[in-house]
């Protein structure tokens, strides 16, 4: 175990930012809620494995890469994703027309998420994986006294927990029914949520004790957590969003059914996040996805690295609310080019580095850290070592370009575009441009001819 400070993690059960103190520092464990599947995943989406990759890298640090296990889930049942299977895939059983659509948007997610400089997890369980173990849940719960069967569904009593919603703080009799929650009739509380449902004949199900149906949305991580990572674990995260209800009934089910004081000792949730000062939407005309902020020039007339697209998620801290602008692109992508090309090998990371990522994930402070060193690695190569190992830990290594015919060729069909462009004196996209390749380690120089008086661009790789 490396010499690392003191860890201390906000938790949102108790609204303190304390020392984390895993339950046994040879496995520690973190669960998060991964995305569901029924579409390329969006820059909101980004945020939560970009801040959880980066919890990821400092507790492997911390207490050994083999000594961390995190499991991320992927949802494969939602009705958004039976809606798509039956529209892209009308001549499929719906089971099997849903793995193709889901099969497509996970791999996908695995692209993105990789450009973004993501770590895989240890285990990534799918939802249609884990029915089994769903149903075994539910049995409990109804054995107990916690759930009971209702007009075909199985519903958690929430009135059978008598600390029901410590992680949001609303009192019971306050709440009302959240997303994929119907207020019914057969409901003995207007707040008791689904454990299982029937299903149709054009709905995907499962056989099980209650019948042909499907998984409730909250069951599906509760049975996860618990077969990769015990009744209790370490660390659970997810966006801000998933408090209420879907954290809140996790922690219900997996509780009741197991017996035990808590389900994850700590709650850790990240902020909401704003394109260009506006709620994401595509009504907004401001919804955009990871992969066409990497490959198509929808956002800021051009594409953006995935080096670019983390760094500007880490220069705000996880807890506070993000607006992802052009403007903060630009500028993370200028902090990047001022950054030496280095390779890691044995150094540690840096000292400060380490003490602001140990309080409570200050990202904000460990990357002002590490441009300072940045800076100090140009002059002294000593320094470079420990920038490195610095940078790596942050997922922030600069890499220096391949070069081969084919990207040479592209480098210089786009200076021969920028030329263009300063001649018609469109001063903007020619910048872009240049900004562009700096970006990605090259570097433009301007001169004269020396016959015709014209300008000419040379470049080089300088990272």
């Amino acid at each position: 175990m490396d010499a690392t400070p003191e860890l201390k993690l906000y938790n949102t059960l108790t609204r303190e930012k304390s020392v984390f103190s895993p339950i046994d520092p040879n496995n520690v464990r973190m669960y998060v809620c991964g995305p569901t599947v029924y579409d390329f995943a969006h820059i909101g989406n980004a945020r939560p494995a970009i801040v959880f990759d980066m919890l990821f890298r400092l507790l492997r640090h911390a207490y050994g890469e083999d000594h961390v296990t995190y499991a991320r889930n992927i949802t494969d049942v939602d009705d958004k994703i039976n809606a798509r299977a039956l529209r892209d895939h009308p001549g499929l059983p719906l089971n099997e027309a849903i793995r193709a659509v889901t099969e497509k948007t996970e791999t996908q997610y695995h692209a993105d998420v990789a450009e973004l400089g993501c770590l895989e997890p240890s285990f990534e369980p799918r939802a249609t994986d884990n029915i089994v173990e769903m149903t075994e849940i539910i049995e409990k719960l109804i054995g107990n006294g916690h759930a009971y069967v209702a007009s075909g569904e199985v519903l958690f009593d929430t009135k059978s927990m008598a600390d029901y919603g410590q992680l949001s703080k609303r009192p019971l009799d306050e709440q009302q029914a959240g997303a994929r929650i119907a207020v019914d009739a057969h409901k003995k509380n207007p707040g008791d949520f689904v454990l299982w449902k029937l299903s149709s004949h054009n709905e995907p199900g499962w056989e099980s004790p209650w019948g042909r149906g499907r998984p409730g949305w909250h069951i599906e991580c509760s049975a996860m957590s618990k077969r990769y990572l015990g009744d209790v674990f370490d660390i659970h995260g997810g966006g801000l969003d998933l408090i209420f209800p879907h954290h809140e009934n996790e922690i219900a089910q997996s509780r009741c059914a197991h017996g035990t004081e808590v389900m994850a000792n700590v709650w850790m949730h990240n902020g909401f996040l704003q394109v260009e000062g506006r709620k994401m939407s595509k009504s907004e005309g401001n919804f955009v996805t990871i992969h066409e902020l990497l490959h198509t020039d929808i956002f800021g007339g051009r594409s953006w690295p995935g080096q670019v697209l983390r760094l500007a998620m880490l220069m705000t801290h996880y807890r506070e609310p993000i607006d992802f602008s052009i403007k903060r692109l630009e500028e993370a992508e200028r902090l990047l080019a001022k950054w030496p090309a280095a390779e890691a090998g044995d150094a540690a990371p840096d000292e400060t580095v380490l003490n602001a990522l140990s309080d409570d994930l200050n990202t904000v402070a460990a990357v002002q850290a590490l441009h300072a060193l940045a800076q100090a690695a140009h002059a002294d190569p000593t320094a470079r070592a420990v920038f490195a190992a610095t940078a790596d830990l942050l997922g922030l290594l600069p890499k220096k370009m391949e070069i081969d015919e084919a990207v040479a060729s592209a480098v210089d069909a786009l200076i021969a575009m920028r030329l263009e462009m300063l001649k018609a004196k469109n001063f903007t996209e020619a910048d872009k441009i240049r900004d562009e390749l700096t970006a990605k380690g090259i570097q433009l120089k301007d001169g004269k001819d020396p016959v015709t008086g014209e300008r000419v661009t040379t470049w080089e790789v300088k990272r």
